[in-house]
């Protein structure tokens, strides 16, 4: 399967991409958006939440790593990552085939899956009728439309 989008598009997934990769590796801490990512497994039992966190939660994240590397990998042009600023008008236009396996589709499900995640938690997004004048819900509308448009592709196969 090969999903098409601009240069411009594919520099700011990238991006995105590489923010999520940093807070991965930051660690899961107290922040709320790393958490988010983590489920309680049990939510009427909060120590066998805080135990099966602590036993899952390093492989998980670990897991999410990767895929985001997948993900930021497929997105190399000429070799090297894109950057929104470094693309002139013409550039930004063009478009960018990406090849998608099984697998590499798969690591893109989970990453824009774990994108809304992150997003939805720093939105303050709890619900689907949630609208805010923070430009970033554009950003989280977009992930939405990226995946489900990459869903209905892998429908059709």
């Amino acid at each position: 399967m090969t999903m098409r989008m601009t240069l411009l598009e594919a520099a700011h997934l990238s991006d995105l991409v590489g923010q999520l990769q940093e807070l991965l590796a930051a660690g899961a801490g107290s922040d709320p958006a790393v958490r988010r990512l983590v489920p309680d497994a049990y939510r009427d039992d909060p120590e066998a939440s805080a135990e099966f966190r602590g036993l899952t939660q390093a492989d998980l994240l670990a897991r999410r790593a990767a895929d985001a590397g997948t993900v930021r990998a497929s997105l190399r042009h000429d070799g090297g990552d894109l950057v929104a600023a470094e693309l002139d008008r013409t550039q930004a236009e063009d478009v960018l085939e990406v090849e998608l396996d099984r697998e590499v589709s798969d690591a893109w499900l989970r990453t824009l899956a774990a994108l809304r995640l992150v997003m939805a938690e720093r939105l303050g997004v709890t619900d689907e009728e949630h609208r805010d004048d923070d430009p970033r819900f554009g950003v989280y509308e977009w992930l939405g439309y990226r995946l489900e448009g990459l869903l209905q592709a892998l429908d059709q196969e």
